[in-house]
């Protein structure tokens, strides 16, 4: 037998391409795993002749790395059949390996099938090396062969399936199974090699394709097409892992908007949106089974002067605790979602059209009070039961009805809940009917100025007028300010009226100034929506200056709850405004929660008691006190003091003693309107002592 020995640089090159095919093996199988559709299929072809191609130029490079006495060639179709069988097994094992489970039956069968392939393609790429009279075979050499070729087909598809998905640690197990795999491949190769023997007489046959150029050529070629392959495949799964990072931000996004679109910021209870689809399907559903439910509009009764004392922050953690414990009486099906402000809805399941449980649960779980930012708040709910089917056929009908029901509630007392009546409509389509007529009352002209006189303690003169509004409705009569402007607060109408207020003053105030009393000022109430407002100064400045007014002869009267609702924004839009020459007045002082440090910032002239203290007044009573107070804070902060609703001697008499620098009510002057001022005392007292 001829003498063989081994080029070991070239064995080396081999092993290492059977480890690099290995590794290409283990990505293709993550790749084609990972991938669907076409883009499976051409993963699943490409890579298998990828792997293919590098499992056989192991073999074929292991071959070359042979040396005989003679010069080899190699038969070229016997060559091609041999890549092909590796690349046809390879196919085949992504896609066993890559279809779902690997049980042990079918692990065994893919092993038996790959294992074969591969002993094909080395014994057909044996076979091709042409020389006379050919190889002798070693039968226990070949046999070795074989069972090697099965158990590291096994080893490899076991190690492919496992490996096919994951990423970070799994890269680094799939470099240590490739070198596993590549010596299995290799030492199954050269076991294969071991059984050929080639006898003394062999000699080439000088034809086919020479050996001497083929081993670079194979090596270059292969090692080409798996680092392309590889290098394609890395690029791709950072592609689809930027792209799934993208899919997950953008799948986060559109949840956040559904959430944002469909749920209330502050409670996280559904909107008006969410809670109309909800309602389209109770109806669906009450119409299918001949079923029942309620849906009961809620209003919490005494938010306002909350939210106005203590401040939105207060106010917004109240709504918060309300939801709470709102949900915590809630059983079975259920919608609760929040209108907006303090207005909630329920739509709920109910088995009898009069079941008013949860609605008595609700009543009596929002009475008890609430520990909020070490205040004990107490608040109540109104509430106005609609039953569908008998008080409405639609949304629209059903909410209407629920909310005249609550109106209904709320007049009756509140803090408690009331069935919808028919009779009911009347109410609520009387206010629909007063906020249609307020839209238009501005345009019409039918807002109109009464002036409270204020005087110079005790008994006069006049020093100016206290606008307050009234609208002359043309089929209610004279609306007093209670009737309309908590209304015109909801809508936001209150800002373009509080703007015509202040410039309808101005005008009256200029043509005062003309009939001979230069030294009358006026003084306008401003809403808490108007204060906010960002052209507040601009309307002020226009309204002086079209009027030619003193800006000292206008005084801008805010409460006490807003001025303290943001202190800090209070004392920068007073200070702008005081800056002009306006001056500021603190109204209904002593109703609210001021903070001190923040009141000697103000840059008000004067503090207003307000009636309520002045009602019951009397020399040693509690309101005496803390009328006392106030006048002794407001002296020492440099502040005039105003009170208002005087109506008898006695207060008058006690008002002037404490202090106080001028004086409001009925009983020095009611409000009138421009043209009858000249029938208030002061006047009246002129004109008899000129006719004497």
């Amino acid at each position: 037998m001829l003498v063989t020995s081994y080029d070991w640089y070239t064995v080396i090159v081999s092993v290492l391409v059977a480890m690099l095919a290995s590794f290409t093996a283990l990505d293709m199988a993550g790749r084609v795993a990972t991938a669907s559709g076409k883009s499976a299929l051409v993963w699943l072809l490409g890579g298998g002749f990828a792997m293919g191609v590098g499992i056989w130029a192991m073999h074929f490079i292991g071959m070359l790395s042979m040396s005989l006495d003679m010069v080899m060639s190699y038969d070229p179709l016997l060559t091609a059949a041999s890549m092909v069988i590796a690349v046809l097994a390879s196919i085949f094992a992504l896609w066993l390996v890559c279809s779902g489970e690997l049980p042990w039956p079918r692990l065994c069968g893919g092993a038996l099938v790959l294992g074969f392939g591969v002993v094909a393609m080395h014994y057909t790429g044996m076979a091709a090396l042409m020389f006379s009279p050919g190889i002798v075979w070693n039968g226990y050499w070949v046999a070795a062969s074989v069972a090697i070729a099965l158990v590291a087909s096994g080893v490899a598809l076991w190690l492919a399936f496992t490996l096919r998905e994951g990423t970070g640690r799994v890269t680094l197990l799939r470099l240590g199974a490739s070198v596993v795999m590549g010596c299995a491949i290799a030492g199954m190769h050269y076991t294969g090699m071991a059984a050929a023997n080639f006898p003394m007489q062999s000699h080439a046959t000088h034809m086919g394709v020479n050996s001497n150029w083929l081993a670079m050529l194979v090596t270059v070629v292969t090692l080409a097409i798996l680092g392309i392959t590889l290098l394609v495949s890395m690029l791709d799964a950072r592609m689809q892992a930027r792209t799934s990072i993208l899919a997950r931000s953008l799948a986060e996004a559109n949840r956040e908007l559904a959430q944002l679109a469909l749920h209330d910021n502050l409670t996280r209870l559904p909107n008006r949106i969410l809670l109309e689809d909800r309602l389209d399907q109770a109806i669906n559903k009450a119409d299918r089974e001949q079923s029942h439910f309620a849906l009961m509009f809620m209003d919490l009764d005494g938010f306002k002067a909350v939210n106005d004392a203590f401040g939105h922050h207060v106010g917004d953690n109240l709504l918060i605790a309300v939801t709470e414990r709102m949900t915590g009486q809630m059983k079975g099906h259920y919608t609760l979602a929040r209108m907006g402000g303090d207005e909630f809805v329920l739509l709920i399941e109910i088995d009898d059209p009069n079941d008013a449980a949860a609605a008595d649960a609700l009543v009596k779980a929002i009475e008890k009070p609430f520990s909020i930012s070490r205040y004990e708040l107490v608040v109540s709910l109104s509430i106005g039961i609609a039953v569908y089917p008998g008080d409405g056929v639609d949304e629209r009908e059903l909410m209407f009805n629920a909310d005249a029901a609550m109106y209904h509630t709320k007049n009756n007392g509140r803090n408690g809940y009331n069935f919808f009546q028919p009779s009911m409509n009347t109410l609520a389509q009387s206010q629909l009917q007063l906020n249609n007529d307020l839209w238009q009352a501005q345009d019409n002209n039918e807002l109109r100025l009464f002036y409270q006189p204020k005087y110079c303690a005790p008994r006069g003169p006049i020093i100016g007028f206290e606008a307050l509004l009234r609208w002359q409705h043309p089929t209610r009569g004279l609306l007093t300010p209670d009737k309309f402007l908590p209304m015109a607060e909801k809508t936001g109408m209150i800002v373009n009226i509080g703007n015509w207020v202040i410039n309808e003053a101005c005008r009256q105030l200029h043509s005062w100034h003309l009939q001979g009393h230069p030294h009358w000022s006026v003084a306008v109430n401003l809403s808490a929506l108007q204060f906010e407002q960002c052209n507040l100064v601009e309307t002020v400045t226009t309204a002086l200056t079209q009027h030619q007014i003193p800006a000292e002869l206008l005084t801008l009267e805010v409460t006490e709850t807003t001025a303290m609702r943001d202190p800090e924004e209070s004392v920068r839009i007073l200070t702008e405004l005081t800056n002009m020459g306006v001056k500021a007045s603190i109204d209904d002082f002593g109703t609210g929660y001021s903070s001190l440090l923040y009141l000697k910032r103000l840059p008000a002239s004067e503090l207003k008691i307000d009636r309520a203290f002045v009602n019951e007044l009397q020399a040693k009573s509690e309101d005496a006190t803390i009328v006392s107070a106030i006048v002794a804070l407001a002296q020492s902060l440099d502040l005039k003091v105003v009170a208002e609703g005087v109506e008898t001697e006695e207060q008058q008499a006690f008002l002037t003693g404490l202090g106080c620098n001028s004086l409001q009510g009925y009983l020095l002057g009611r409000p009138l309107p421009p043209d009858r001022i000249g029938e208030l005392p002061e006047f009246v007292g002129v004109l008899e002592e000129t006719a004497k």
